[in-house]
């Protein structure tokens, strides 16, 4: 073999390696994207838990919060300041996840659930009056979603209805498929 034969098949051997590195490199890259998806959101739930964690432990922020999403009015100012904090809390949550579903740092069908959720919350009249009153704003971005979220989304009233139904224990589901008809 001459020299130029050898130098050919080195640059041929090198070639394979170069793509055979790319390749090692693109797979590391979706590994950390995956990694990092479920990294952020492990964050996002850890902080809405420990709002709901401390609205199941505390009774007065639990009241708080159940009558300021429907009237804030029935509050003292003190009581409002609670749910406004409570709400900036749940809403910065809600927040980083729209950022991170922007960067693709979430999975699409993790930030459905959330962006739906969003909207939920944003059809009580007191967390409504809260997002328009609100004297702190979000990022820009994050404030025209909720906004457009206000104008756009409108809850099913089945939908409402069932849940006060279940809230004040009025009308609750049966327990299985088919109990209505095993009752009937």
């Amino acid at each position: 073999m001459s020299l130029d034969q050898l130098a050919q098949l080195g640059e041929f051997v090198g070639g394979i390696f170069v793509v055979i590195s790319l390749v090692y490199v693109a797979h590391q890259v979706r590994q950390h994207t995956r990694s990092l998806r479920t990294e952020n959101y492990a964050r996002v739930l850890d902080r809405m838990s420990s709002l709901q964690s401390r609205m199941a432990v505390d009774s007065a922020l639990n009241r708080i919060f159940v009558v300021g999403a429907e009237d804030p009015g029935r509050l003292t100012p003190g009581e409002r300041l609670r749910f406004a904090w409570a709400l900036y809390e749940m809403f910065g949550a809600a927040e980083f996840m729209f950022h991170q579903s922007r960067a693709n740092a979430l999975p699409p069908e993790v930030w459905a659930r959330w962006e739906a959720s969003i909207g939920w919350w944003l059809s009580y009249p007191g967390i409504r009056a809260w997002w328009i009153d609100k004297p702190a704003p979000l990022t820009a971005d994050f404030e025209a979603f909720g906004t457009e979220v206000l104008r756009t989304h409108r809850m099913d009233p089945d939908v409402v209805e069932r849940w006060r139904g279940f809230v004040t224990g009025e009308a609750l589901a049966p327990a299985s498929p088919g109990a209505e008809a095993r009752s009937a």
